[in-house]
């Protein structure tokens, strides 16, 4: 009686510690690329801009940037633009980085970077989730 007692609290335990994995991998932890699963109904700004940035009819922005989480997909980040790290340090003014966003050739007129906002390529609301999943870099 008292084996089966225990073995029930190990299996127990071990139910509860395997549910807490899958669902912490299906969660969004900031700082890196969002999963399938949290782009299918986005819990923040944050996760949604992520979702956007590496959709290939939205910002499609991995095709010239790499960024933290693309490695452990099937996309291939491009190397025609800086990667996208320290976001935080390099923009402390999200301003000055929805401005980049949204039409980089205002810094750099040689810029490659599509003019995101100036073309209406995105709407206001997806180059601010961006720049919410660009501060998390």
């Amino acid at each position: 009686m008292r084996q089966t007692k225990f073995l029930i609290v190990k299996v127990s335990t071990l139910v509860l510690m395997l549910g807490s994995l899958i669902a912490t991998s299906q969660s969004y932890a900031g700082g890196e690329m969002p999963s399938k699963e949290a782009c299918e109904s986005p819990s923040s700004a944050a996760v949604k801009g992520g979702c956007v940035m590496t959709d290939r009819k939205k910002g499609n922005c991995m095709a010239c940037h790499q960024f933290k989480g693309i490695e452990q997909t099937t996309l291939q980040a491009g190397n025609i633009a800086p990667p996208l790290v320290a976001m935080k340090q390099r923009f402390p003014d999200k301003a000055k980085l929805r401005a980049q966003v949204w039409d980089a050739t205002v810094a750099n007129p040689d810029s490659s970077m599509p003019p995101f906002g100036r073309h209406k390529i995105l709407s206001d609301d997806e180059i601010d989730s961006i720049v919410e999943f660009l501060s998390t870099l």
